[in-house]
């Protein structure tokens, strides 16, 4: 699915919350990460299962979820008694945003809400990734604003970005979100709501345009970056910022006694994985993307080590089909995976590159991003030359990849 086939969709559709009154079009579980993820567990139900309908606690208690939700998001477990609040919401405003989406179809039989989905493609394309979870929600929450008359306030503020521009976008998005949905009769816990409502549309926008927007219920210092907008995220920049380069990212991390999130990190790195072998299977016969084996691409190797880079072990830039003599006798000396044959490494960088060009380029199931790729080389060498790459300038990446390995 590509970003025109998403504006389309949501071109069908009118999210007016003057007509619907709809106060869950969004909440505060509805990040891209949360998104991706419930995305995620209910393909997975409904692939294992076989049956298009399903509930909230259908998703929250399946196999696949018990198995990474708990331990990825640190949460209590699914089944405890302290669990059930959490849960409902976790798993119960990402689902309720896709139904006033027309990703599924609601309805209600009881007191129970029953899901049916009824647009896959686009299911599917936000369970890949977050950046495409994300993409999703820039459009969506747009269309949303706009299709409410709200876009106007919201352009004042991205234009002036001043405290009185925020305030006056603020109050506009509560009184509107009090006089035109139900959480106008939750009295004081209705301001609150607002409140995390207010901050999952604002930021999101924010982040779209580079710009400012909230933080501790005040217009925020800078702009939002990406990782603001995620529910549960490791601020790799952060961690590194004092790490000097004499020392290994892995050792620093030690030293520092700081706490990676290793399962959330194996869980992406596993889901991308996974994509990028049905990729190949489906588009370049099973075959290695590099040259000198005929034997089937069966291993997906990281070109960065995910121990030592967990933040880019689940991009798909940063990851290579091989065959298993490739990876295990090539990539790492003697089959040791904790070691990187440097030499190799350089060669797989130099034939991803051709391999991203060919994707973005060929235009029939694009997964790769250019700016993705700038973002895994710069992460990988700890080199903000590649930043300054001009878009689409492959040969400029290879240059610069070249100039790492010099001797």
């Amino acid at each position: 699915m590509t970003e025109r086939e998403i504006i389309e969709f949501l071109s069908t559709k009118n999210y007016d919350i003057r007509i619907t009154h709809n106060a869950r079009w969004i909440d505060q579980k509805c990040t891209p990460d949360v998104l991706c993820i419930v995305a995620d567990c209910i393909l997975n139900y409904i692939d294992t299962n076989g049956n298009l309908d399903f509930t909230s606690k259908d998703i929250w208690f399946s196999d696949y979820t018990i198995q990474n939700v708990h331990d990825i998001f640190r949460k209590v477990q699914v089944d405890s008694s302290s669990a059930s609040n959490e849960y409902d919401k976790f798993f119960g405003q990402p689902i309720k945003l896709f139904a006033y989406a027309g990703i599924l179809e609601e309805e209600k039989f009881g007191r129970e809400n029953v899901y049916k989905l009824i647009n896959r493609n686009l299911l599917e394309y936000i369970s890949l990734r977050e950046r495409n979870a994300l993409l999703f929600l820039i459009k969506y929450i747009s269309k949303v604003v706009d299709d409410s008359g709200l876009t106007l306030v919201f352009d004042e503020f991205f234009e002036q970005q001043n405290s009185q521009a925020y305030d006056n976008l603020k109050n506009t998005f509560f009184t509107f979100t009090v006089a035109n949905t139900a959480i106008g009769s939750k009295g004081s816990n209705g301001k609150l709501e607002c409140g995390r409502i207010f901050t999952k549309v604002v930021n999101v926008l924010a982040f779209d345009l580079n710009k400012r927007g909230t933080e501790k219920g005040r217009i925020s210092q800078h702009a939002i970056t990406y990782d603001m907008l995620m529910y549960n995220r490791d601020n790799f920049r952060d961690i590194y910022a004092e790490k000097p380069k004499s020392v290994s990212r892995k050792d620093y991390i030690a030293q520092q006694h700081i706490v990676i999130n290793e399962a959330y990190y194996r869980y992406l790195s596993t889901k991308a994985k996974r994509r990028l072998k049905q990729y190949n299977d489906n588009y370049r016969n099973g075959l290695s993307e590099m040259i000198g084996d005929i034997e089937h691409a069966t291993h997906i190797h990281h070109i960065f080590p995910a121990g030592e880079f967990p933040e880019i072990s689940y991009y798909l830039e940063n990851l290579m089909a091989l065959t298993p003599n490739q990876h295990l006798n090539n990539a790492h000396p003697d089959g040791r995976t904790t070691a990187i044959n440097r030499d190799y490494q350089h060669d797989c960088l130099i034939v991803k590159t051709d391999v991203i060009r060919e994707n973005i380029e060929q235009n029939n199931e694009v997964i790769y991003s250019f700016s993705d790729f700038l973002h895994v080389l710069f992460v990988g060498f700890n080199e903000d030359a590649f930043l300054d790459i001009e878009p689409n300038d492959y040969d400029g990446i290879k240059a610069k990849i070249e100039l790492e390995y010099v001797a």
